[in-house]
């Protein structure tokens, strides 16, 4: 049996290899070679996962290649990336800040180019593009070919104006204290790289998408709250500094 867009469903077997990955929701397996395998840990369906990467990848970005949707949805089996992740690369290399930046904003704008389907999730802001709505040096991987944008939960139809706020968000105020050495290496370099992106774009039209934006990540229960005063203060300072450019009358 098949999904909407073509990926194979299929029951679970006996091919499960080693965990090579957690995320919040969900883990990452071993699953033959070159491959691995994707699985909610909420047994909730990941399925529209697949099928947003499968919509993208025939339009040319780059996202995984999808192979199954497994176990009613609750797992996929995808290429499997070689390669470290933006965040390493950076904490590694940090005067390579800048290029990485880039990577960044011409994924933004790559992905900002796709018209949304109409079966994906719709913001509030009334937006038709695509957004990924997580695009943070964690969810890019450097693989042989190039960067590879991953983990397509929070994918939606949206403006591109929202997708640049919570990469601005979730990058200058993250916290990356237990991700070990290497992320906390490269934490006092996370509002630089989020300015430098930015500055790649229109920065007065996105400030104001940062207070929704905002407001909604505090309500997530992933986000930590030193994160929710650092998004709100960058928010109340992007503000400020919006309203003292305003011309007067």
């Amino acid at each position: 049996m098949r999904s909407g867009d073509g990926a194979t469903l299929r029951p679970v077997g006996d091919e499960l290899g080693p965990l090579l990955a957690r995320g919040r929701d969900g883990d990452i397996f071993e699953f033959g070679t070159g491959r691995v395998l994707r699985r909610a840990r909420d047994g909730r369906s990941i399925e529209h996962e697949a099928r947003i990467m499968d919509y993208l990848g025939a339009r040319g970005f780059s996202v995984p290649a999808i192979h199954e949707v497994r176990a009613s949805g609750t797992e996929i089996v995808m290429d499997r990336v070689v390669g470290p992740t933006m965040l390493a690369a950076v904490s590694r290399r940090p005067w390579t800040l800048a290029r990485h930046a880039r990577v960044l904003a011409d994924l933004h704008r790559q992905l900002h180019e796709i018209d949304a389907p109409d079966w994906l999730p719709q913001l509030a802001d009334g937006g038709d593009r695509v957004v990924h709505l997580d695009l943070h040096p964690l969810n890019v991987l450097y693989g042989p070919r190039g960067p590879v944008l991953i983990d397509w939960t929070n994918a939606a139809r949206g403006r591109a104006e929202t997708d640049l706020a919570q990469t601005w968000l979730i990058v200058a105020a993250a916290d990356t204290s237990d991700l070990g050495c290497v992320a906390r290496f490269a934490a006092p370099l996370q509002a630089h790289l989020a300015h430098l992106v930015i500055r790649e774009f229109d920065r007065d039209r996105i400030v104001p998408f940062l207070r929704p934006v905002a407001e909604s990540r505090a309500r997530d229960r992933h986000v930590r709250p030193g994160e929710v005063q650092a998004m709100h203060r960058l928010t109340d300072r992007e503000e400020r500094r919006l309203t003292r450019r305003a011309p007067t009358r």
